[in-house]
């Protein structure tokens, strides 16, 4: 039991450290989809 609680809990601290915060995530997935609308925009203007 303690050993499961113990691998939840550093599984959960990489989680949450990945990208600082949950808002941080967001912002990183807001950029990558910009990204990739305006590369469609470029490809279908050609």
């Amino acid at each position: 039991m303690k050993i499961a609680l113990a691998i939840t809990t550093v599984a959960l601290c990489l989680v949450s450290t990945s990208c600082n915060t949950f808002i941080g995530m967001g912002r990183d997935i807001q950029s990558v989809g910009k990204g990739l609308s305006n590369t469609a925009d470029k490809t279908q203007n050609n």
